[in-house]
Parts: structure tokens; sequence; C-alpha cells
């Protein structure tokens, strides 16, 4: 089976490395990511992660297994994605500082004209972070292509004083969840990983 990581994350190819699948291909979907109306974080991953695979099925054969997947955080009802400057990663990791918020990632699985769209979401609690360790933070370039500006398994890690639910879905992809659909589709993971 052929099988198509729609995204251009490294940590998304990374992970799905971890979780044994091997040899799969990556294509950056060409979509467009606004959304309209005034959709929750659940919907508005869910709406995105899927029109990311169904663009990358419109290239692909029917054989072909596709996942896709969506990242935002959630704080106080707004959803932050990746930050479109310096300012607005400082701005994002300030509202942050303190307090807790939620990562939402959509996970949308094509196979064989079967689609199956899910979320997972994670509670992070940030500490109180010091202007000038959120200045230093946002030198490192790490904040650039991430939602909420933070990368929770790099420097980012620093700000985090807990965490509840799927460490991996902060990172980009809920293994536990992306797990449970590829199954249904009848991936076996480990049977892949013990070959």
């Amino acid at each position: 089976m052929d099988i198509i990581l729609a995204s251009q994350s490294p940590r998304r190819r990374e992970l799905l490395g971890q979780m044994g699948l091997k040899g799969f291909k990556v294509t950056a979907p060409n979509v467009d990511e606004r959304v309209e109306g005034n959709l929750s974080p659940a919907h508005m991953v869910e709406l995105l992660s899927r029109r990311k695979a169904e663009a990358v099925l419109r290239q692909a054969d029917e054989d072909t297994l596709i996942i896709a997947a969506d990242t935002v955080v959630a704080l106080e009802g707004a959803v932050l994605g990746k930050p479109e400057s310096e300012g607005d990663a400082f701005s994002m990791l300030s509202a942050l500082s303190g307090n807790r918020h939620y990562v939402y990632t959509g996970v949308t699985v094509c196979y064989r004209g079967q689609v199956v769209t899910e979320h997972e979401v994670t509670t992070v609690t940030f500490r109180e972070v010091e202007p000038d360790e959120i200045t230093n933070y946002i030198a490192s370039g790490e904040p650039v292509d991430k939602a909420g500006a933070y990368g929770i398994q790099g420097l980012g890690a620093l700000f985090v004083s807990g965490i509840h639910g799927d460490y991996f879905n902060v990172m980009g992809l809920p293994i536990y969840r992306l797990g449970r659909i590829l199954a249904g589709f009848g991936v076996d993971l480990l049977a892949l990983a013990a070959q």
C-alpha cells in the first residue's frame, strides 16, 4: 500500500516514522487555510485536515492511503495559528504566559473511497514567562512555523509547566488517535514494525 503524508511538517514526518510507517511519500497540499464563519477550534482543524487530504487525494490513485492533519492553539476562545511576524509571535507567547491553553489537531485518513476525520485536544499550561525570555526564544527561530508560536519538542518546552492529554498532539500529530483510525482501515502498525 502506498501512503502519502499530506503535510510539509517535518515533525509529522518524524512522528509517522516513529509509528513504524516506512517508505511513505510526503506531499505539501496546496489549499486555502482560511475558514468562513465562527467555527469552533475542533471543527476548524477537522475541516482543514480534510481539505488537505482531499487536495492530495485528487492527485493520487484509489489504492493510496492519505494522512493529513491541521493543528491550532486555542486560548480563551481565540484561535492562534502560526505567527505572521515576530511581533505576532511575541503577542501570542505573552498571552500564553501563565495560562492554560488547548491544542487541537484534526486528522483525516482517506483510503479506497472512505474518509475518516477526527480531532484530538490536549491541555497545556505555561509558567509565567518573562518578556526577555520570549524575545530570546523568538530569536532562536523556533516559533516561526508553529501554531501558538512554540514547539513543545524544542526550546518551547522550557515554558510548559503541565500537560494533560496526548503529548504528540501538541507536536502536530495525535499518534494514539491516528493509530486507532489506521487500525480501522486494517493497518496494523505493530505487525508492520515487527516485519
